[in-house]
Formats: structure tokens, sequence, C-alpha cells
């Protein structure tokens, strides 16, 4: 096969990871990287699943591994936190089969809580990190890496962003090439590490980041380009489009290779240029080991460490040339809001209305902190939400708690969250927990998980019971409520907080969005019976705006028949009726 197609980024990894014959793929969903497993499902030939975590999802990877296949772990940037635990090991272990870990860092911070970048983490773990500019070298580049992999017995980072991910290029496709499977052994020094172990490990670790710092000078992946010798570009990744676009007299060195660093080859690259930028995206991992050879090289001063690089940048940065038609900043407010019908609005339109505080946590629920809803006070990681809640009671007292809840979607339970209840079962927290039950992974985009009843494949398999689950913890007190009974939740929040008994709420609604989501349906105002009070306004549904002459009005076409706005209009003025 040969032929060429367009193809995302994503797309492009899970074609290659096909390619290379990968069997075994785990993941947990997060933007960027979560349509790398949608698409490694279509093929039957690879094995691919939705694990609780990214930590679940690596060590799954290792044991395919270590079992004697290659194999794929996917996250994104701050899933590779939850995962650093089994990828320090894994470094100091190595492989049997080959193994790659995609992970997508996300300069711009388009859906992420920070913009970290994945070669800090992967420099201080000894993990080679190999990095793509477009969707043929995405497919191409995870091909290498599984022979970097094998040949130098070390786990590979695939390291993508989202310009990157979510951008289209032309793709030739190749055949998949079945790899045989490497035969198990029993290797207790290798793969068991105790102390004995790891010692004898780290000097091995060491050695292989020597040799492939001096290998990698030879990798197809890095390529020099020699133009104009009065200036020249160390870069990688999608800034190398940047430059070629800008400058495309320019002498280039694009690294493929991007830890270990090719020294040599990059201090032939110096040698040849009189003047080099150092053009790398978030921090500067080149520039600083540059610079600690003794070479001078612009970067930083000149180009921002936050956010997307892009063409228009460059150029005011070398040539003061300022294109830019239109600054974002100029741009009207328009933050991100809650869809019309979804449950998470009728939930937070209560503790709004009880004055209650809300611990939140990484998803849709977000979205609660801002007015005029303004429920959730604080947002850290996936799963902190009840962990924050507990440490405030232990800072503050019961008492203080009594206007407080933690809040936590379904999906998010699952990967961390349950960790933190069993901590307040085990450390007699006497807080409320309400998990946001939609049934799905809402924010990346409607992806199963272990409660929903399908795998990653659509095949039907056991779905975990929230509220068994909860129960089998330690918590006595776990109560399931529909999440638009407005009146059952508001007397059960209320005597959750105001009680001495650690109690688990289960607010339970599909996402509006969800795929066959029938609303049958709609919602619409009797303008003649409108007082004008505006409680309707203050559960903030885009479906629902104010007239010049103060009623309201109801945009059918956006209405998703909730009926929440009815719930709260005390004059009837709000009628539910079929579509």
């Amino acid at each position: 096969m040969s032929d060429k197609i367009i193809m995302l980024g994503n797309e492009a990894i899970a074609r290659g990871a096909y390619e290379a014959g990968v069997k075994v793929s785990s993941a947990y969903p997060g933007t960027p990287s979560t349509e790398i497993s949608e698409n490694l499902a279509k093929y039957q030939e690879v094995y691919t699943e939705w694990a609780p975590n990214e930590k679940v999802a690596l060590e799954v990877a290792f044991g395919a591994s270590f079992a004697g296949v290659r194999s794929l772990a996917c996250m994104k940037h701050v899933g590779l936190n939850v995962a650093s635990d089994p990828l320090y090991t894994f470094s100091y272990t190595g492989v049997n089969g080959g193994n790659v870990i995609v992970v997508a860092d996300d300069p711009g911070l388009a859906s992420s809580q920070n913009e970290q970048d994945t070669r800090m983490i992967a420099r201080a773990a000894h993990v080679p990190v190999i990095e793509p500019s477009d969707s043929m070298e995405a497919k191409e580049f995870i091909k290498f890496a599984y022979q970097i992999s094998e040949k130098y017995d070390t786990p590979v980072i695939l390291r993508t962003t989202t310009k990157l991910s979510h951008s289209q290029s032309i793709v030739e496709l190749c055949d998949r090439k079945e790899v045989e499977d490497k035969p198990y052994e029993r290797q207790v020094r290798k793969y068991v590490m105790m102390p004995a172990s790891a010692i004898g490990r780290h000097v091995v670790v060491e050695e292989r980041d020597n040799k492939l710092a001096l290998d990698g000078c030879d990798f197809p992946i890095n390529k020099m380009e020699i133009n104009d010798k009065k200036i020249g570009f160390i870069t990688a990744g999608v800034a190398y489009q940047y430059v070629k676009e800008v400058c495309p007299n320019a002498s280039v060195l694009k690294l493929g290779l991007v830890n270990p660093l090719p020294k040599k080859l990059i201090e032939q690259f110096i040698q040849q240029v009189d003047t080099v930028y150092v053009f790398e995206e978030l921090e500067p991992v080149i520039e600083e080991q540059v610079r600690a050879w003794g070479y001078e090289v612009k970067g930083k001063e000149l180009f921002t460490r936050q956010g997307e690089y892009s063409a228009s940048l460059l150029k005011k940065a070398i040539f003061g040339q300022n294109d830019i038609v239109f600054d974002k900043k100029d741009a009207p407010n328009r933050p991100p809001i809650l869809c019309p019908g979804c449950p998470h609005r009728s939930v937070f339109s209560v503790l709004n209305k009880l004055k209650i505080h809300a611990a939140g946590d990484i998803g849709c629920y977000t979205l609660g902190a801002v007015a005029p809803l303004g429920v959730i006070d604080s947002t850290l990681c996936m799963g902190a939400s009840i962990s924050t809640l507990h440490g405030i009671e232990k800072a503050r007292g019961k008492d203080f708690i009594k206007n407080w809840v933690a809040v936590i979607g379904d999906s998010t339970f699952l990967h961390t969250g349950i960790n933190s209840l069993i901590n307040l079962a085990y450390n007699k927290a006497t807080g409320t927990v309400i998990i946001l039950d939609n049934r799905t992974t809402g924010m990346t985009g409607h992806q199963e998980h272990a409660a929903t009843g399908k795998t990653l494949k659509g095949e039907p398999t056991n779905a975990i019971d929230l509220e068994v689950l909860c129960k089998a913890v330690g918590v006595n007190n776990v109560v399931t409520i529909d999440a638009f009974d407005i009146v059952t939740l508001e007397k059960t929040i209320k005597a959750s907080v105001n009680g001495d008994e650690l109690t688990v709420i289960i607010a339970k609604a599909p996402c509006a969005l969800l795929k066959g989501q029938k609303f049958p349906y709609v919602c619409n105002c009797d303008e003649s019976n409108c007082k004008k009070c505006g409680m309707c306004l203050k559960i903030g549904c885009p479906a629902i705006t104010k007239q010049e002459n103060g009623t309201i009005k109801i945009d059918e076409t956006m209405c998703n028949g909730c009926g929440l706005c009815k719930s709260y209009c005390k004059f009837n003025a709000i009628n539910k009726v079929e579509r």
C-alpha cells in the first residue's frame, strides 16, 4: 500500500503505531491526545483500551512490553504527572518489546490547567524524546521510536502539541509490519527494582544517555539545512514550520531527537552560522543546554515562554514587523459556558441558591466558577476536589465546612477521586461529596469509562455501580438523585452539610451532548405571565435572553427542554411542551 491522504496529527500517530506492529495500547482521554486512541481502536489487530488513569495506562503498556510485544501509552502533559511514578522506574528497567509513550503538550492552554513542558520531565527521568513537525513525520517518527526503544532498551516519548495534534497534512500510508514477539526471560536484576538492582540499572541509564546523544547525531529524524549562513535556527516540532515560513533562506537545524540532545551535531551547526536563534515553544530546554556548553545563542530574551508560537511572533521578534491584523486581546470576552440542558447547571444553581462553596475538579464543572453560578472556589488537578475538602475540614474544623462541598465528575472520580474518598472514609471525615454523574467523560469528547458499560471499541462490558463502590470503601450515607430534581437535591444537600456523617450524593443525568440523546421537550415563555423577576436568568442558560422590555425569551433552537428554568419560575411564565 502507498496511498496518500490528509490526516490529523493524532490520526497519523495512530496510523504509525498500527504500521509499527503495536499490539497493546492503553490510554486515558485528555485533550489534545484523545483522538489517537479513538483512531487506533479502528484497527482490529491492536488491542486498545481506556484505562482509569494514566498511571494505570503506562503500567499496562509496561506489562505488554515486559511480555515481549510492542506497546503504546497515550496521555496529555498533565497526565504524565500521574504516570510519573512508573515512568521513572520504567526508564531503569528498560523494555523487552518496544514501548512508546505519546505525550501531548498544550502551549496556549487550550484545555489545560498549566503549560508544563514534557521535555523537562523526560530529562529528569532519562527518557529519550522525539518530536515531529507535521502529520507525515508523526506517523514515521513513531515507527522510528520503536526502533530506538528496542535498540537502546528504553521507553521513548513521542512529544506532540495541540497544533500538531489537531492540524492536518498529507500522509503516505504503508502496510502494517508484523513484529515477532520477543521471548520472555526472567531477569530479576533488570525488572525487579529493589535497591540492589536499581543501583546497577542507574549506571546503564547514564551510559544509554551518552550513547543516544552520540548516535543521535546520525539519526535521520535530525535534519541540517545550510543556506544563508548569516542567520540560523535550532528548532523542533511545529516551530520549524514557522521558521520555514518566515525565514525560508535561513540555515536551520531541525531536531527530531530533543532529549538527549545530539551535542556534536548542534556544535557542527553553530560553527557554520554567524547568529543562531533557538526557537522552541515553552521552556528553554534546548537553549539552556547549548548555553551550558559555552555557546552564545539568542532565545527566550526574544521569544516568550508562554503560549503557542506563530509565524507572526517570529516575524516581529526577528524583523520588528507586526503583521497581526486582529489582536485577540481586543476581542470581547466570551468565557466558555455550560451547554443548554447540562445537568451540572442544575446542581450548581442549587449550590448557588444555598450560598455553598465547592472545591472543584478537572472537567466541564470548572465552568461553575464563573458568573452567574459562581460556586467553584478551587481547581487543582484530577481527583483533588475531594482531598481539598478533607484538608479544609482538618484545618478549620467541621463547622467551617457546613457551607462547603466537593464536586467531581464520574470519570474523574474513577480516575483518582476514589483514592481521595478512601482517605476521607479512613480518616473520619464528615464532608459532602457530590459526584456529577453524566454517564461519560464529557470535556474530552464523550469517551467511555469503567462505569458506562462499554469499552473503547464499543463492546458491552461490566459497569461499575458508583453507589455500591462508594459504600464499599466505607461511606455509609450514599444517595442517588436525579440531577434535575432541584427540590430533592436542595433538601439532601442541606441535610448533608449540616450533618456529622460523610455523605456522597450522586447527581445523575446524561450529558446533553451524548450521542443518541433525545430531547422530546422544549421550553417557551408566556410573556403575559413574565414578572421580569430574573430568577430564570440566574441559572446562566445560553438559550435564555432578556429582551428590551425586561421579559425573557427562550431560543427554541438552543433549548434542550431540561426544564430547569421552569423549576425556578414561580409565576408559570415558562412552559415545557413537546417538540
